[in-house]
């Protein structure tokens, strides 16, 4: 029995890819992974340290990519254009997700295992992350002081500055309920947003009238996207102050902050916070 001919509207499949190419593959043309792959410089013997390493390298791509979500939610709601920044929300959540199952493989660290290369990092430590602070800013976490250690490094230092000034996304937010009709006092509009945000009755006020009527409605649905980026913020910081005490007990950290009481504390702070408060008033 002969073989079925291909129907005359189907090409037929190739056996392989194309796989000749002049130069390097149009795929490391995008991705640049021969770049990516070859960033670890390991310090130690240990082989453990690679894989705290690779992992800090990815927790700074996820920051990167949840930065310029937020900053995209930002810009939207500047414009009104509320979908936009609900959409750009979404997806950073799904990041978040990501970013906080980055803990999973230093989660188990004993102490000996965190100590065999702990040296390696010498003052290094998670806060003198760029990037991370930029998230942090964009939470309404503001502090000039932040800046101070990236002094040496020009241009990172800029855009830190830049995003000091410049309005939160959650100063965002409550200027979009400000247009909306609710009442938010100039005291809260008019701060300086350089400033650390500080919790306000009437901000909270907003959305308790919110949340107690249309649950489909446009800041409804801004609200609990909003606060979906909140909890995983929250968990961040709780699976940072876990895997950190895990590895060192209540030692120093290696950046010369206090190690896990300091993180104890970050975890204690509510992210976004009258979209928690307001809870208890509907």
């Amino acid at each position: 029995m002969s073989q079925q001919a291909h129907p005359p509207h189907e090409a037929a499949e190739p056996e392989t890819p194309h796989l000749d190419f002049a130069g390097t593959t149009p795929y490391e043309d995008y991705v640049k992974a021969d770049v990516l792959t070859h960033l670890q410089h390991t310090l130690s013997d240990d082989p453990g340290e690679m894989v705290f390493l690779v992992t800090t390298q990815v927790m700074e791509l996820w920051f990167t990519v949840v930065v310029h979500e937020w900053e995209t939610a930002a810009k939207a709601l500047r414009s009104d254009d509320v979908p936009v920044a609900v959409a750009a929300l979404k997806r950073s959540v799904r990041e978040l997700e990501a970013l906080n199952a980055s803990w999973k493989p230093l989660g188990q660290l004993t102490p000996a295992q965190f100590n065999s290369y702990r040296s390696a990092l010498g003052e290094g430590s998670g806060f003198q992350s760029a990037m991370y602070r930029r998230m942090e800013f964009l939470l309404g976490e503001k502090s000039a002081s932040m800046l101070v250690p990236h002094r040496g490094a020009p241009r990172v230092h800029a855009e830190l500055e830049k995003a000091l000034h410049e309005p939160s996304l959650y100063d965002e937010v409550v200027r979009l309920l400000a247009r909306r009709g609710h009442a938010i006092p100039g005291s809260v509009l008019n701060r300086d947003v350089a400033q650390r945000y500080e919790t306000s009755d009437a901000v909270e006020a907003a959305w308790a009238e919110i949340y107690s009527g249309d649950q489909n409605a446009e800041l409804a649905r801004l609200g609990e996207a909003l606060s979906d980026v909140a909890e995983l913020v929250w968990r961040w910081r709780n699976d940072h102050l876990v895997a950190t005490r895990r590895a060192m007990g209540a030692k120093s950290g290696t950046g010369g902050s206090a190690g896990v009481a300091w993180l104890e504390k970050r975890a204690r702070k509510n992210v976004f916070p009258e979209l928690w408060t307001a809870r208890s008033h509907v």
